[in-house]
């Protein structure tokens, strides 16, 4: 038996076999040409078109029961690509008439069509560029023999483990048999833990060699609150885990009495807002099981991350609408798209950066693409209709982003007034504090928005100057840093003094450590993972709010983050 340890970042117990999930770097120039006669590379071709079909098919059932008929026909169009004859004909060309190995002839078979559908007029043609090139690294895997790992469809109680998730993983994780996932790198607020807590998937970040050491198929005890992990744990260890494990669940059921209370300070002094993030739709069910008064951070990217092509506005409409409805009256704020940084769309050219972080991203992108923009904006109206919705702009750094961003709003808003189209003429428009170019001047930026929501997952890393996701520098990233918890009460001051709310939807928000001294700086509203909103709502009712104001003046008079950690200890 063997223990590891690394940094939790979704609470939970799991017990269940590591899938090790890793891409495949497969060097096709080295296999140019074939040793294999023409014929042989040809069957290897069509052996790989049948098991890429087969599992086409398995993929396309599984997403029809999951999300229904219209998603799962994306994979039809697949399919056709992966027979049409002319590039398969081409393809075979290249294995008989110029000696390529069938995966060599697949790769510049197909990198030949993407070229040609790259340069045409037709947007759906284009956007099939991405589509082909899932397909062939699919088809080549198949052709060479090399075994696929779908992470959209597992073997029951696996625990997935890899060098790192991107967003676009984690939202593909089959959910009703991925336990729990591990990663080599990563922090607390990276997107792929942020994602685990949101759909409430034990988690592990930061597990150095954590590949090299887990063999694929291995028992694996995992406690995503203490960051351990068992490998090849004894009975006892099995035991004593699954024990545990009803005992965190019992204790979830107890939370569940709060469920329809307020977040009320233990004197009654003081009520507060706790609502919930989400990344999709379907996300708000667990919002409202919890007992969240609303959803304070809707973040939109994730419905362009999971699509194939650039959600049209009746797509968007569709899915801020549902959430809207759900909410019956109470509020959710709608993030403008956050792409960028770490965070890609395969149909967005966007450039390659040094410092994507800091580059190209969020509202910078919507101010240089208007007709996206315009889309997402013309939807969040429409569907405003139907509900309570706010508008949130991401990253601003500057107080000529909001007014030009308030400009083309405005413009969408005349257009639906020609239209005869029914939208919420009041809706109230805030932005992300998350820059410190906004955070040290909040009371201009006050004048200009109805509400600030304190995004401390970027502020944080802006402020210290420290990358989130680079577990070199990790020990320096912490929104306890007197720095940042300064800057927080200053957003929240400012707000306050032009009258208008504040809350935060950083995940600082569902840190009950972090609840007290929220709550003594004056916060708001508190928005975070639907998982979080009972134990922070807990806090909350057991807190006295005169002892939240004195603790806060207390932790604002230390100097480093270790003082203020050891204190709340």
């Amino acid at each position: 038996m063997i223990r590891l340890t690394g940094i939790g970042a979704s609470e939970g117990i799991s017990l269940g076999k590591a899938l090790i999930y890793i891409e495949d770097k497969i060097d096709l120039e080295s296999m140019k040409k074939s040793s294999l006669s023409a014929e042989a590379e040809l069957v290897k071709l069509n052996d790989g078109v049948t098991k890429t079909k087969s599992q086409l098919l398995a993929i396309r059932e599984r997403v029809r029961e999951k999300l229904g008929e219209d998603k799962a026909a994306i994979f039809d169009a697949h399919i056709e690509l992966l027979e049409d004859e002319d590039l398969q004909d081409g393809i075979k060309e290249r294995v008989t008439k110029e000696g390529m190995s069938a995966a060599y002839a697949i790769n510049e078979g197909v990198e030949e069509t993407c070229n040609i559908l790259s340069q045409l007029d037709d947007a759906y043609l284009r956007e099939r560029v991405s589509d082909l090139r899932d397909i062939a690294k699919r088809w080549i895997k198949n052709t060479l023999g090399i075994k696929i790992k779908d992470l959209s469809i597992l073997e029951p109680d696996t625990i997935v483990v890899t060098d790192d998730l991107t967003p676009s993983d984690t939202a593909q994780l089959d959910l009703e048999h991925c336990v729990a996932f591990i990663t080599e790198f990563g922090g607390k607020t990276a997107h792929s833990a942020i994602m685990a807590r949101s759909l409430e998937i034990p988690a592990i970040v930061g597990v150095k060699n954590i590949i090299q050491t887990v063999k694929d198929g291995e028992y694996l005890v995992l406690d995503g609150e203490k960051g351990i992990i068992y490998l090849s744990p004894t009975e006892e260890v099995i035991e004593a885990y699954k024990q545990k494990k009803v005992n965190f669940l019992k204790e979830k059921e107890e939370l569940k009495k709060l469920k329809d209370l307020p977040a009320t300070t233990a004197c009654g002094e003081r009520t507060v807002n706790v609502w919930g993030n989400i990344g999709k739709p379907e996300d708000v069910d667990a919002v409202i099981a919890a007992g969240g008064e609303g959803v304070g951070l809707y973040r939109t990217e994730f419905l362009f991350m999971n699509s194939d092509h650039m959600p049209t506005e009746e797509e968007q409409y569709e899915a801020y609408k549902i959430v809207a409805q759900k909410l019956k009256g109470k509020p959710v704020t709608i993030r403008t798209m956050d792409i960028g940084g770490d965070k890609e769309l395969p149909y967005l050219d966007l450039p390659k950066e040094m410092n994507p972080f800091l580059g190209y991203r969020a509202i910078r992108i919507s101010l240089t693409h208007k007709d996206m923009f315009k889309t997402q904006l013309r939807a969040i109206l429409r569907a405003s209709a139907y509900g309570k919705i706010k508008i949130m702009y991401p990253m601003v750094c500057s107080i000529n982003e909001i007014r030009k961003s308030n400009e083309i709003l405005k413009e969408y808003m005349e257009e639906l007034d020609k239209e005869g189209k029914v939208y919420d003429t009041n809706i109230q428009v805030g932005i992300m504090v998350e820059t410190p170019s906004t955070a040290m001047i909040a009371y201009k930026f006050a004048k200009e928005v109805d509400f600030f929501s304190i995004g401390t997952n970027d502020l944080t890393q802006y402020f210290l100057a420290v990358d989130r996701g680079n577990e070199k520098v990790s020990g320096l990233y912490s929104a306890f840093n007197p720095a940042v918890l300064e800057a927080i009460q200053r957003v929240i001051d400012a707000g306050h003094d032009r009258g208008i709310s504040v809350s935060m939807c950083g995940e600082f928000a569902g840190n009950k450590k972090a609840t007290e001294i929220l709550l003594g700086m004056g916060l708001d509203s508190f928005s975070m993972s639907a998982s979080s909103i009972l134990g922070v709502k807990k806090k909350i009712r057991d807190t006295k709010y005169e002892d939240a104001k004195k603790y806060r003046d207390v932790i604002l008079s230390m100097n480093t983050p270790e003082e203020v950690i050891d204190s709340l200890r």
